[in-house]
């Protein structure tokens, strides 16, 4: 797989297939965690460790034990096994050197390990392999990235988003979740754009 496409894909995962805006995953947090700048960053840059080292250990995992064995179908039992072990890892670095970080998260900082954005990165990855034999481990990595990537992306644009709301003029009828929902469809809106940008790059 060449350089440009390897950017095509990071770029498609941040973009045109972001796991947030465009497939839906991860809208738990993208709801509960944007409302300030400090916790969408720190939980995004979670998310992104996790996902990318998630891949980095279930891509061989499945490959070349599950597969050889015909056991692919225990995939998402090891995946969420492998996730929770890098969640608990990041949640015990979170809570030793930065714990303001680590309380402002809550509850949300172990949710990641059933957030549907991870699982999703891991197995979409090997679908995409399935569809084209020249997705492997490398081009899985860029996808993981460009996807955590792509989730910081959304997570900072909604934060800032949600920041100005709290200074507008909103209809009784639209406060609370309703504006907070049309926010989030016009941002989604707004990634329509780079559709053709990275079309041609995949090319």
């Amino acid at each position: 797989m060449s350089f440009t496409q390897l950017v095509g894909i990071f770029l498609a995962a941040i973009l045109t297939e972001n796991y947030i805006l465009c497939k839906f995953f991860g809208i738990c947090p993208f709801l509960g965690v944007s409302k300030k700048l400090d916790t969408a960053l720190g939980m995004s840059a979670a998310v992104t460790f996790v996902m990318v080292l998630a891949t980095a250990v279930t891509w061989p995992i499945y490959t070349y034990i599950l597969v050889p064995r015909e056991m692919d179908y225990l995939q998402t039992l090891v995946f969420i096994l492998v996730i929770a072990g890098l969640v608990q890892l990041v949640e015990i670095v979170l809570r030793k050197y930065m714990p303001p970080l680590y309380n402002a998260l809550g509850i949300y900082l172990p949710l990641i390990t059933t957030n549907c954005a991870v699982l999703g990165v891991t197995m979409l990855v090997l679908d995409k392999g399935a569809e084209d034999p020249s997705f492997g481990y490398v081009a899985s990595l860029v996808n993981a990235l460009g996807a955590g990537i792509g989730f910081l992306v959304a997570m900072v644009m909604f934060a800032g988003v949600r920041e100005r709301l709290e200074s507008c003029d909103i209809p009784k009828s639209l406060q609370g979740l309703p504006i907070t929902l049309v926010s989030a469809s016009l941002v989604a809106c707004s990634f329509l754009g780079f559709n053709g940008i990275v079309d041609r790059l995949l090319q």
